[in-house]
């Protein structure tokens, strides 16, 4: 009974934050764009449909999307414990010299780029990922960083508008941070939601970009990416709000940030702009079971093949280890993305997973070249 409670409640919930709107930046040039939202660029892969045995329909997918959240999550218990290790938060408040990158749990990294600018990305420190505190994917770690034991952060990148990686109290939380709020990078329509529900309609740190667009950040060049995937926060707000990657880059060091995607003929379109390829990468590595979410998120077989198209020189897996998104189990995607590194040819030490709160270091900043900017 409690459970049909939550369930009705949380239905009622979504059912209150419904609406539609026209897309304010509809432009009909660009292919992607709808006069109510958005699109992919490509179709979705054939093969990742999902069987019309179990479409059964708008509210009744909602219906089990809502079951399964409300589960307890037995089938998707790990085999082992996550690691997770304590992070040395004296040396990350006080890093400004070293490239680094560190796990926090599921989509949110602390990048730290070599010239003393930290970087929070899809901050999401919440007990759930859900718009209600009693449903929705539970958190299943704590944090590898609190919220108040960040160093200041100064830039946050936004791929998409979904639960577990749009969280309402992180950015309010972090746009109050002690010696000023962080400049937002969102896509199109996400700033329309930050000004009206975290900044009280204050746009000066709000930077929206389109796919393919650029932003400049104190020696650095934020750009989104896009990718295959889509956005909604209520059942009727379906791709009113635009998704992709990012790609953060300055000389000597170029990162790239898949957040959520589906494997896509886009990957080949951002390695023919990044012929160079990237020093580093956080590639979504989970979610990937039943098969028909792998049009909206990869397999570690399909992430290991992103890393190689992309040139990758050392990618860390994602979306993995905290929240029960996907029906495979909660630490299976390391398991399978060894495998997958093997199949392909990749090094063990070119693509793996960090324990939650560790950090990668690259060194001290790589000096720019002569007659570099």
């Amino acid at each position: 009974m409690q459970r049909l409670f939550r369930v009705a409640a949380f239905a009622t919930v979504l059912l209150a934050a419904g609406c539609s709107s026209v897309n304010p930046y509809y432009d009909a040039s660009k292919s992607h764009h709808r006069p109510q939202g958005f699109a992919n660029n490509y179709a979705p892969n054939p093969a990742y449909q999902r069987p019309v045995s179990t479409n059964t329909g708008f509210f009744a997918g909602w219906a089990g999307r809502i079951r399964n959240w409300t589960s307890d999550g037995a089938e998707r218990a790990p085999l082992a414990a996550v690691p997770k290790v304590e992070p040395d938060l004296g040396w990350l408040q006080q890093n400004r010299s070293e490239t680094a990158l560190t796990w926090i749990g599921h989509a949110t990294f602390l990048l730290q780029t070599g010239n003393g600018v930290n970087i929070l990305t899809d901050p999401v420190f919440d007990e759930r990922a859900s718009p209600v505190s009693f449903a929705g994917p539970k958190r299943l770690q704590a944090p590898g960083v609190a919220l108040d034991d960040l160093p200041h952060i100064d830039a946050v990148l936004i791929s998409h508008s979904h639960y577990d990686h749009l969280s309402l109290d992180s950015l309010r939380a972090l746009y109050r941070q002690k010696g000023g709020a962080p400049m937002f990078y969102a896509p199109l329509g996400i700033d329309l939601w930050l000004a009206r529900h975290v900044t009280d309609g204050d746009r000066s740190r709000i930077v929206r970009l389109d796919w393919w667009d650029k932003a400049s950040y104190r020696g650095l060049e934020l750009q989104l990416l896009p990718v295959q995937h889509w956005s909604s926060r209520t059942p009727w707000d379906r791709n009113e709000s635009l998704w992709g990657a990012w790609a953060v880059t300055r000389p000597g060091f170029a990162f790239f940030f898949s957040g959520d995607l589906g494997y896509s003929r886009d990957i080949q379109d951002i390695a023919a702009r990044f012929p160079d390829g990237f020093d580093l990468a956080a590639i979504g590595i989970g979610a990937y079971q039943p098969v028909w979410y792998r049009n909206s998120h990869v397999s570690p077989d399909e992430a290991v093949r992103i890393h190689r198209e992309l040139r990758v020189r050392r990618s860390v897996g994602m979306h993995w280890g905290t929240f029960p998104m996907g029906q495979e189990r909660i630490d299976q995607a390391p398991r399978d993305l060894a495998i997958a590194r093997q199949a392909q040819g990749v090094a063990d030490d070119a693509f793996g997973v960090l324990a939650i709160g560790e950090t990668l270091r690259l060194g001290p900043r790589a000096p720019a070249a002569s007659g570099a900017p």
